[in-house]
């Protein structure tokens, strides 16, 4: 019966308005009677960042963008949750329409523009978890659209969250922030790195040393990879997120006409660019620092494949808004089982097996 009824909701979000079905989503998860999720295989732990990691899965950025529900994530099986992108100053965002779902290929294309309520809005929830579930919650950081100066941003958001983050990330490649995707390039990223990391090594008496992990896009050159990975090394960062959504748009999409809307693209079309980047960093980064590989993450053969090419964690959100809530334990049930049947003791063993492989697929 559950499983009918899980599906049945999931058919009644797929007829709503994308964002009127997200926030009766966030709604449904928050007020959910969630037991503690059943203990994960010890094959699928996690130990990155200097964290540790009950399972590999996390929820991506975007998903809960005010940290309203983090704890509640985990309660659903997630290893870890990323709250955010949250910017200093409450803003809006772009003009709706702005998310649209291209069902036929399991895709979503968003042109949201760091839409969140503010810094002090979800200080106030992380403060005040009144249930913290076993797994780290991460807080993604970003800048306003109109900041003067959108390192300052970064700085502050570090600042503000080193007290109720297990992580922080540095968005830096949302492509619906104009001109946010600059500060990938060399000089520009070595002094965002430097503020920022100066910001974090002043919150560490406090709060105890907390990783910070670059977002990076999958639309960059192996040049511009370069510089990303040398700058990244050269500052001795936490690790990389690789990746954000993508600005092109394969010949393969068959909704042609959805695809013609502007805005990042998401879910299973981004799975080859995103895993051949994340390759070519685990290359490029010779294990000095971890990675968590993001985009089109839809199965465990998905997640398999990514933690092969290169990434410690994987992240996914697009695909539940197709497959719903079951995807989670699949695709941990799936990776275990593979893992098991190939011989692979732990994701450490697997990760960056066929980071050769895919680097250049």
């Amino acid at each position: 019966m559950m499983p009918l009824l899980g599906k049945i909701a999931q058919a009644a979000l797929m007829a709503l308005e994308p964002e009127t079905a997200h926030r009766l989503t966030l709604a449904a998860v928050a007020r959910a009677p969630l037991p503690a999720p059943a203990p994960d295989p010890a094959s699928l732990r996690v130990n990155a960042f200097g964290l540790s990691f009950p399972n590999p899965v996390g929820m991506a950025a975007g998903f809960d963008k005010n940290a309203e529900v983090p704890d509640a994530l985990l309660r659903l099986g997630f290893g870890f949750a990323e709250c955010g992108t949250l910017t200093p100053l409450a803003q809006a965002g772009n003009p709706r329409p702005r998310v649209f779902r291209l069902a036929q290929d399991t895709a979503l294309i968003n042109r949201l523009g760091f839409n969140n309520e503010g810094h002090a809005a979800a200080l106030a929830r992380l403060s005040f978890r009144a249930w913290k579930a076993a797994g780290p919650v991460g807080v993604n950081v970003g800048a306003n659209k109109d900041a003067s100066d959108r390192v300052a941003d970064y700085v502050l958001g570090v600042r503000t969250f080193a007290g109720v983050a297990d992580y922080l990330a540095i968005n830096i490649s949302s492509p619906n922030t104009p001109g946010l995707r600059d500060l990938q390039q060399g000089k520009a990223l070595d002094d965002l790195l430097a503020r920022v990391l100066e910001a974090r090594d002043g919150e560490s008496a406090a709060h105890g040393r907390k990783p910070v992990l670059l977002k990076i896009a999958p639309d960059v050159s192996l040049t511009e990879l370069d510089d990303i990975v040398r700058v990244a090394r050269a500052r001795k960062i936490d690790g990389l997120i690789v990746s954000n959504t993508t600005l092109s748009r394969p010949g393969t999409l068959r909704a042609k006409d959805m695809a013609k809307e502007q805005g990042g693209l998401s879910g299973a079309p981004l799975f080859a660019l995103s895993t051949r980047v994340l390759a070519q960093t685990f290359v490029r980064v010779e294990k000095q620092f971890p990675l968590i590989g993001v985009g089109g993450i839809a199965s465990a053969e998905n997640a398999f494949d990514k933690i092969a090419a290169g990434a410690s964690l994987v992240q996914l959100y697009s695909a539940l808004v197709f497959k719903g809530r079951d995807l989670i334990g699949g695709i941990k049930r799936g990776l275990a089982a593979r893992m098991a049947a190939e011989g692979i003791a732990d994701v450490a063993a697997l990760t960056g097996r066929d980071a050769a492989r895919w680097a250049v697929a």
